[in-house]
């Protein structure tokens, strides 16, 4: 293995908690906690790695975390089968304490992407490793349980913004999960599952792609960077649609890096790492070898003198404005951001494989 993908696996080993959570970031004010959606990609790097202590503690804490809100989840599945109105704040955290606790700073937490890719996460790892999914049942039957009840409603995006909006990547990431347990035999009763899975692959092919390329959010016809995942590696959409959402992430949002979406703010909306692998996976995927690995060379190059990854990097923003508004209520940019090191890993090893 690469000497700085060893580092990268080495850092996230470092941080991860004892009891299998991943920090977003150890360092960064309010990225001390473990978001499902980080987590998976981060534990999914760690499983290719070879470190699967790491992802079995992972999926544990996930297991854990969730089947002690089982309770919750059936009162807010009953009350949507009675057609009441579920105040958002009801849902499920989008992000837990290390411990598996809620927290109780305030947050964008009506969030579903994570739960998907949980399911989808503990699927590959369990298939590349042969673990038993066995344990995993209750858990698994109360994610699909939630997923299939609200996974195609609107929901804050990968991003935490647009509450009002269903988004494509988030569709594309419960689909997902939703279609890696239906190819086991862990659910008992798997009617609801498939029919949401059926939903949510006609919304993703039908409002959720434009002029053959997935969009923002249904009735967007913007591109943003999140999408990559519905193509590699969830693999839900034909070749035609995958090609055209890459090309038009390339074309629009790509400087060296990349960016989240036009129009972004955030730290002045600078090129993102881990999109920047992502867009290199799918090149990798594709045959564009040297074009993965020039997105590969610039994601290590971003890597401060301790090796740390940050979450996005300033020299090429959309509006440089903003970054002076957002260190001053945070800091600087999350480094090191544990989901970036994943994104360098796997990105590393599939030119590897």
């Amino acid at each position: 293995m690469q000497t700085a993908v060893g580092a990268s696996v080495e850092l996230i080993a470092r941080h991860q908690h004892t009891g299998g959570a991943y920090p977003a970031s150890p360092t960064y004010p309010v990225y001390g906690y473990c978001w499902l959606r980080d987590g998976s990609f981060i534990a999914e790097a760690m499983s290719r790695a070879g470190r699967t202590e790491s992802a079995d503690a992972f999926h544990g804490w996930c297991a854990r975390v969730i089947t002690a809100r089982a309770g919750h989840v059936a009162e807010l599945v009953e009350a949507a089968r009675r057609g009441e109105e579920i105040d958002p704040r009801r849902m499920l955290p989008t992000r837990y304490t290390l411990d598996g606790g809620d927290g109780d700073e305030p947050w964008w937490d009506y969030q579903l992407d994570g739960y998907g890719t949980w399911l989808w996460a503990l699927v590959e790892h369990a298939r590349r490793h042969d673990v038993d999914l066995a344990p995993y049942r209750d858990a698994v039957e109360t994610t699909v349980d939630y997923l299939a009840t609200f996974g195609a409603d609107a929901c804050y995006d990968w991003w935490e913004e647009h509450a009002e909006h269903r988004h494509v990547s988030t569709l594309g990431s419960v689909a997902a999960g939703l279609a890696a347990v239906l190819s086991t035999d862990l659910l008992a009763d798997r009617k609801a599952a498939e029919e949401m899975l059926a939903r949510l692959r006609e919304l993703i092919a039908g409002p959720g792609t434009v002029d053959g390329s997935l969009v923002k959010w249904l009735g967007s016809s913007a591109v943003d960077g999140s999408l990559l995942a519905c193509l590699t590696p969830f693999g839900l959409v034909t070749p035609e649609i995958a090609e055209g959402t890459y090309q038009r992430v390339r074309t629009e949002l790509r400087r060296t890096g990349v960016y989240r979406y036009l129009g972004d703010t955030f730290y002045g909306g600078g090129e993102w790492l881990i999109l920047t692998a992502w867009l290199g996976w799918y090149e990798a995927r594709t045959g564009r070898t040297e074009l993965a690995r020039e997105r590969l060379a610039w994601v290590a190059a971003q890597a401060t003198a301790e090796g740390w990854l940050p979450e996005q990097v300033s020299g090429d923003t959309q509006d440089p404005a903003y970054i002076a508004e957002w260190t001053a209520k945070w800091g600087p940019v999350a480094t090191p951001l544990l989901w970036s090191h994943a994104l360098h890993i796997i990105l590393a090893l599939e030119l590897d494989s």
